[in-house]
């Protein structure tokens, strides 16, 4: 090893909410750790507005941040707990879930992004074998002899690692940089995310209408605030995004269902859907978690849940092999990560991708087949509670 190299057990590339679970749970085993971040999360300001980047946290997502001993501290910020599910394309086809029926206190809970971030970063300073390099991009990658990785940053300094773990999104350099290809396309939709004001206080309830342009849901936030979805053509998404706030509110008046109520809308942003699932998720030494082996059609929201799942899956796989003396960062160990969570990741890419295809189309029997399959999911029992607990990892 060259003498200007540091020397680490992992190095997780991202330190966004997946990433920083990563970490946090393989220091927590007492490996030697690096994490590598260009930029930290900001300091949590209760008087700030929402972030536009929310997600749905599941009951499994809490539970894997509360063995992090991370959950606690989002509590400390901010979290609103969502105890219903509704979707519907026509009255009379809705199709509702409830946290009483499955005996839990709450579906979840939405959560910003950058909440979730920091709430992990804050256990990291109790952790001495943890270090962090930030602010650091990755510049080079490269392979030794099938049992170390050498990593160069853009500050000069050289890392040397038995594990690389790819956590740096959708776009992931690590990803490239090891040859590891991608399947994937664009959706015929891009999506607004819309934080508005609400004559409603503290709602429990989240839903979605379904359209043929695509769905328009809604997420319920703290006080007054709410997040707002809307899935449209790229067209009509890049109208959106010129008009002022005023504009826009009287958009989503006639666009979204009554039920929604007097709003006015106060940040917008907008995105295209792609979807991308890696040929692989591990080679020796190197595997991807979250965003960097998979996007979803953000539909149901279970992006970092997936990647929750990732991480909780990558960490056990890990600690087993360690406890029975294995080589724990070999491409033989690594495999039963893959083994674990490809498959799962794309039968729901595949799920999401059924209702867009069902859900996209305006014939007349296709519309009439996909309410009256609603209609009868509404009656499944059994059925309808089991697809809510694997969606929300139960």
């Amino acid at each position: 090893m060259n003498n200007s190299e540091k020397s680490f057990d992992a190095v997780i590339v991202g330190g966004g909410m997946v990433g920083a679970a990563a970490a946090l749970g393989l220091a927590q085993q007492g490996l030697q750790v690096a994490l590598i971040e260009n930029e930290p999360p900001v300091e949590f300001d209760a008087s700030a507005a929402a972030d536009l980047r929310i997600s749905a946290i599941g009951c499994a997502s809490v539970r894997f941040l509360q063995k992090l001993e991370a959950w606690p501290a989002v509590e400390k910020m901010r979290s609103v707990p969502y105890r219903r599910l509704e979707t519907w394309e026509v009255d009379g086809s809705d199709v509702k879930f409830d946290a009483q029926s499955l005996g839990l206190p709450e579906l979840g809970f939405m959560v910003e992004n950058r909440v979730l971030q920091l709430a992990l970063w804050q256990q990291f300073d109790a952790l001495s074998n943890l270090t962090r390099f930030c602010p650091a991009k990755l510049r080079h990658l490269l392979q030794h002899d099938d049992k170390t990785w050498s990593l160069q940053l853009t500050t000069g300094e050289l890392l040397r690692t038995k594990l690389v773990i790819a956590a740096d999104g959708a776009n992931s350099l690590v990803r490239q940089l090891a040859g590891i290809g991608v399947d994937g396309w664009e959706y015929r939709q891009h999506c607004m995310l819309i934080n508005v004001e609400t004559e409603t206080p503290d709602q429990d309830v989240t839903w979605q209408q379904f359209f043929p342009s695509g769905p328009r849901a809604f997420l319920p936030l703290f006080g007054h605030q709410a997040s707002l979805v809307w899935y449209d053509s790229p067209q009509l998404i890049r109208y959106l995004k010129t008009l002022n706030m005023k504009q826009l509110t009287a958009e989503i008046m006639q666009a979204f269902p009554p039920r929604l109520g007097k709003i006015n809308a106060v940040a917008a942003g907008a995105f295209p859907l792609v979807r991308r699932h890696a040929q692989r998720y591990v080679l020796p030494g190197l595997a991807l978690v979250g965003d960097a082996a998979h996007t979803i059609n953000p539909l149901a929201g279970q992006g970092v849940n997936l990647g929750y799942r990732d991480v909780e899956a990558l960490l056990s796989v890990l600690e087993k092999a360690r406890d029975h003396d294995e080589a724990w960062s070999s491409e033989k160990v690594l495999l039963r990560y893959q083994r674990q969570r490809r498959l799962d990741n794309l039968l729901m890419q595949s799920g999401m991708d059924l209702f867009y295809t069902a859900f996209s189309n305006d014939l007349a029997p296709v519309k009439a087949l996909r309410n009256l399959a609603l209609m009868t999911a509404q009656r499944a029992g059994v059925l309808k509670t089991k697809a809510l607990k694997y969606a929300l990892g139960i």
